[in-house]
Parts: structure tokens; C-alpha cells; sequence
């Protein structure tokens, strides 16, 4: 069967991949994108089907899979900020 997301057929074994949810934050956007970017230039199989107008440059691609939700990403976890020891 194929993932309606991606257009690339479900393996045997493998969990359904689900997209997503978008990222809200411009600079947490371009984090993912750049480490997908890396993951492409390091060989990594892109997760849509090329078409006519799918951008040649891999940092593109890897914003178009980021933007539909395809790449998956975990954010850090805040780190609480104490206050300064009072004299």
C-alpha cells in the first residue's frame, strides 16, 4: 500500500509513517531543514515523488519534505532558568 503522504509504499514491518505537526517557529524550521539538507547530501533517499516542479537543490527539497510535515524532529526540552542567589 502506498503512504498517501509520501507516495512511497509501505514496507512490511514498518510502522505507518503519520506527518508531523507543523513547526510554528521560523528558526526551529530552518534547524530541521538543515539537518534534513544534511541527511540528503549524505546520501539519504528523498520522501516525496519528483515531479515537473519539485526544486533540484537538495536544501529546497528538504524544506518542501519539513513544510509537509515528513520529517520527523524532537525539540529540546527547556532547561528552567533559576534565579541568582540574593546577597
Amino acid at each position: 500500500m502506498m503512504d498517501p503522504h509520501t507516495d512511497i509504499p509501505h514496507v512490511e514491518g514498518q510502522p505507518e509513517r503519520q506527518p508531523v505537526a507543523p513547526i510554528e517557529s521560523r528558526f526551529m524550521f530552518v534547524d530541521v531543514a538543515a539537518l534534513r539538507a544534511k541527511q540528503l547530501r549524505r546520501g539519504a533517499l528523498i520522501r516525496t515523488t519528483p515531479s515537473h516542479d519539485t526544486p533540484h537543490k537538495l536544501e529546497r527539497i528538504a524544506m518542501d519534505e519539513v513544510r509537509k510535515g515528513l520529517v520527523e524532529y524532537t525539540a529540546p526540552e527547556k532547561k528552567a532558568v533559576e534565579a541568582p542567589p540574593t546577597l
